[in-house]
């Protein structure tokens, strides 16, 4: 059995959690479900019922780990070795601006998709603020730093970066100098493609069934 299993769905959020076990070199196995047909037994890995989940096998326990965010900094926590944790001086940036993909950007970039426009005078309290107001900020660091944790990649790119490589693909991000420079950095790495090259021909065998 590999160390972990991995339960995802082609076109999906998965795709940011496999760019992470490459990134860590993770020994796993994939479970790829469709949309309509997750097994109603796959709701006590994840009451959600969403992907992505990770079961990591650990000894005699199984640990399991949801929420892309979550997942990714899991990995590199269980492999030290690969480099892709923060030192010191780069954890608060890390923790940052992960927390903030994961939260203000993603919540203003579905906001947006969805039609929601926070009242003027309320945007505090929505914690997202509006898309412009989260895209400002990140457009801020990302001019002044070429990654999430500052000069080098880190683990944090694989989520914050996943956010972009999306965004800018789809229009639910509009282009700027400094988002398409950092796609343009992070999707260069080999653990990119990888990763990529596997969920593409899970997609296309998805589409060629009619999925």
């Amino acid at each position: 059995m590999a160390e972990f299993t991995f339960y995802t769905v082609a076109m999906s959020r998965g795709q940011i959690a496999r760019w992470a076990l490459h990134e860590a070199g993770a020994d796993y196995e994939h479970v790829v479900f469709d949309w309509a047909t997750r097994p109603d037994s796959f709701k006590t890995i994840n009451p959600m019922n969403k992907v992505p989940a990770l079961v990591h096998h650990h000894g005699a326990h199984d640990h399991i780990v949801t929420e892309c965010a979550a997942i990714n900094h899991y990995l590199a926590e269980m492999h030290p070795d690969k480099g892709l944790l923060p030192d010191a001086h780069e954890k608060a940036a890390y923790f940052r601006w992960l927390f903030f993909a994961n939260g203000p950007l993603e919540q203003a970039v579905v906001g947006k998709a969805m039609g929601w426009e926070v009242p003027e005078g309320k945007q505090g309290m929505a914690g997202f603020g509006s898309l412009d107001l989260a895209l400002d900020a990140l457009d801020s660091w990302l001019s002044a730093h070429d990654f999430a944790a500052g000069s080098r990649f880190t683990m944090a790119d694989t989520y914050v970066g996943s956010q972009f490589v999306w965004g800018l693909r789809f229009g639910s991000i509009p282009e700027r100098p400094a988002f398409r420079a950092y796609v343009e950095r992070i999707t260069q790495r080999p653990a990119y493609a990888e990763a990529n090259a596997i969920d593409a021909a899970i997609i296309k065998a998805a589409q060629g069934a009619g999925q």
